[in-house]
Order: structure tokens, then C-alpha cells, then sequence
């Protein structure tokens, strides 16, 4: 009669080699562990380039609100919904004194491309290698930004971060934030 011998493992980084596979160990067990901002910490910085040719860096915008609003995915159904809104919205968002972007982990040309698409008519940043997005604590299990839209004051701090961003009317919604949120008009 023969035994059998379980040896459990210990590091899940070893599952598939145990098991026999050569592939890399699964994302979740190679990720760092998320970032939890909130409202009152100071925002990382970030320089990131945008849509519109330009390099936008966090710093360089104090003294004005900031509102970053992460997308998962350039030319999707929700990120082109939530961008045709926010389009539709600027001359209202635009009568307060705030820089505003959409956010993604998309290489800066399908950024381009999207933005073109969408006749976006403000700035669409990317951020490639997933850096900032990890430090804002968007990235998720997918390698992508969850839909979160963060609002930064002029001091650098973190106003409000909303979890669950509407996107077909996401232009008014942020309009009505600004509001809520005391934020000055020009």
C-alpha cells in the first residue's frame, strides 16, 4: 500500500511550481499592498503627460482645485460616457477656479486617439507605468484604475474622494461637487 505525503506551501508564490506550472506567480501575489488615501492627507504628486501634448504636474497647480477623475480604459461604453459628459459640462465646470482631468493607466497615444474620438476638451492623462495610480490606490487586481474621482485643494490636500463616479452624467455631478464642496469661480 502506498502513503501519500500532502506538504502544504507556505509561499503562494510557489503554488504554480508546485503544482507543476511555469507560469509567473498570480498578479495578487506579486502586488504591492494598496494605498488607502483620505479626505485631509496630501495628494501625491504626479507628472504625468496629457492628451493635449502637455506635462501636468500636481505641484505645479497649487493654489488651484485639481479634480482627477481615474477611468479604467480608454474607449470603453462607461469611460466614453463619462467623458462625452464631462464634455458637454465645461462651460459649466470651467466658471470655477479648477484644473480637471480624466486619469488612466492608457499609453499616452490610445489616450490621444480616445480624447480625439470623444472631442475631449480637456486634458486626458496617462500614466503608463501605473506608478501614480498606485499611490493614489486606483490600481486594481485587473492592472487597471478603478473609476475613482479625487478632489484636491488648493493647499495640496485631498477634498473628497468619490468611490462610485457616475459616468453619463458625470459632468453635472462634478459640477454640482465643486458646488458642494465651496470651490471658488473665477
Amino acid at each position: 500500500m502506498k502513503r501519500l505525503f500532502v506538504v502544504p506551501v507556505l509561499c503562494a508564490g510557489l503554488t504554480g511550481a508546485v503544482a507543476g506550472q511555469t507560469s509567473a506567480p498570480t498578479p495578487a501575489a506579486t502586488q504591492a499592498p494598496a494605498v488607502v488615501l483620505n479626505v485631509g492627507d496630501q495628494a501625491p504628486d504626479f507628472t504625468l503627460p496629457g492628451t493635449d501634448g502637455k506635462t501636468y504636474k500636481l505641484s505645479a497647480l497649487k493654489g488651484k482645485t485639481v479634480v482627477l477623475a481615474w477611468y479604467p480604459a480608454a474607449m470603453t461604453q462607461g469611460c466614453t460616457a463619462e467623458c462625452k459628459s464631462i464634455t458637454a459640462s465645461s462651460d459649466t465646470i470651467t466658471k470655477f477656479d479648477v484644473a480637471y482631468f480624466m486619469a488612466s493607466v492608457d499609453t499616452p497615444e490610445k489616450n490621444k486617439e480616445f480624447a480625439g474620438q470623444q472631442q475631449a476638451n480637456f486634458p486626458l492623462l496617462s500614466d503608463q507605468d501605473k506608478k501614480v495610480a498606485a499611490a493614489y490606490g486606483v490600481l486594481n487586481a485587473r492592472g487597471v484604475a478603478s473609476r475613482w474621482t479625487f478632489f484636491i485643494g488648493p493647499d495640496g490636500k485631498i477634498k473628497h474622494i468619490e468611490k462610485q463616479t457616475p459616468t453619463a452624467n458625470a459632468g453635472p455631478w462634478l459640477t454640482s461637487k465643486l458646488e458642494e464642496l465651496g470651490v471658488k469661480k473665477k
